[in-house]
């Protein structure tokens, strides 16, 4: 037995013991809110002294040490699973490897291990209402002060805010050079007293997204992650590492618009032997395999330190993409009867209305196309006329 599968059969043996396995009856839950916050917590931590968490993060920041391939067999063991741990989803795959890779030591060390521990939990502060997919029309300010900076604004679209101890902020500091190059990246307390959070309901009826304002919030001069007016490189750092987490995972028996599922719902409606099903299920299953396939190559080089640069835009857009394919798979088969509901189709139905927001989430679908185009493929770059004004001189709306 190699190392890797001794490393497979120590996490099915943990999983099986401290984890629910997954159940096809459960609802599905939008907002990652049906574990109460603490048992999330509570597992994260046991995750981590297990062993399993921050696999291959550096061990002198709380991480394992170890390398894809024992990501991937985690990975893999776990889709059989219901893990509570979607509080952590965005620090862990976000603002942590960006402070992993442009921190300082000082931050890798603070931010870093409670992190992996479960102690605390963060968001990502990109969107504006006037600057979606073109996140750097931002305008939000972050203002010197003798001991540090003073954020004013407004974010929105943030997911787990509500619950969130810190976040990452890309704000403006230079409203007169060119607006990419005015932008600093900082580390905000969620605590503060000038930072507000409010509930945004989406067409599920649920809340996952929230809209964030910040009124005189004070940051430390040691908040900025990386290097003032150097904030859009770290914002592609974080964006990257965002496709990636969202496009490139790997196949889960819980996505009710997984192969699984679908094959589950076939069969329950009588659909097993339909030729046309069939033929469309074989194609989610090859999509599926294709992009877990694609998703392992990436994790892989990431971990071995290759620039994976806009192929995680790829990544992003075929999960996406998929996604909505999925969709369209799952309302014919259920058919008229989607307009009734019932029990037994409320996690298909809601994942179904939830799918158009993967072609908006970390970066619509058409700005995907574009980075891919460019950057993946050298097509002409967009001409983007506003992109030597400087900031201040740039007509926006609010």
């Amino acid at each position: 037995m190699t190392s890797i599968d001794e490393f497979r059969a120590r996490a099915r043996a943990w999983l099986e013991q401290h984890a629910k396995p997954f159940d096809e009856a459960a609802g599905y839950d939008l907002e990652g809110s049906a574990v109460p916050l603490q048992e999330s917590k509570r597992f994260q931590k046991a995750l981590w002294e297990a062993g399993f968490a921050g696999i291959t993060w550096p061990k002198e920041y709380g991480g394992q040490g170890l390398g894809a391939a024992e990501l991937i067999a985690f990975n893999e063991e776990a889709a059989d699973f219901d893990l509570p741990t979607g509080p952590f989803t965005i620090g862990l795959g976000m603002p942590g490897p960006t402070i992993l890779e442009l921190g300082t030591e000082e931050q890798r060390k603070r931010y870093l291990p409670p992190l992996l521990r479960g102690d605390e939990i963060w968001c990502q502060l990109f969107s504006e209402p006037g600057a979606g997919s073109d996140v750097a029309s931002l305008q939000t300010t972050a203002t010197r002060t003798e001991t540090g900076w003073l954020i004013n604004g407004q974010k929105v679209w943030t997911s787990g805010a509500q619950y969130s101890d810190f976040g990452t902020i890309i704000a403006r500091t230079d409203p007169t050079v060119a607006k990419h190059r005015g932008i600093t990246m900082f580390i905000v307390d969620m605590h503060h007293p000038g930072v507000t959070v409010r509930p945004l309901v989406v067409a599920t009826g649920h809340a996952p997204f929230n809209e964030v304002f910040f009124d005189d919030v004070e940051v430390p001069a040691d908040a900025v992650v990386g290097e003032v007016g150097e904030g859009w490189g770290a914002a592609v750092v974080m964006l990257r590492n965002e496709r990636v987490t969202i496009g490139a995972g790997g196949r889960a028996r819980s996505n009710p618009l997984g192969f699984d599922s679908l094959v589950e719902l076939a069969r329950a409606r009588g659909l097993e032997t339909d030729t046309a099903v069939r033929r469309r299920l074989a194609v989610l299953y090859a999509r599926e395999s294709a992009l877990g396939a694609y998703g392992r190559v990436l994790h892989e080089e990431t971990t071995a330190g290759v620039e994976i640069g806009a192929r995680g835009s790829a990544a992003k857009l075929a999960g996406a993409e998929l996604a909505l394919w999925a969709a369209d798979l799952a309302q014919d088969i259920i058919g008229s009867d989607i307009a009734l509901g019932g029990a037994d189709l409320e996690r298909v139905v809601a994942a179904i209305v939830a799918a158009p927001g993967g072609a908006v989430a970390g970066g619509t679908n058409e700005i995907q196309r574009n980075i891919v185009g460019e950057r993946v493929l050298g097509l002409a770059k967009d001409p983007g006329v506003d992109r030597n004004t400087p900031f201040n001189q740039l007509k926006l709306s609010r």
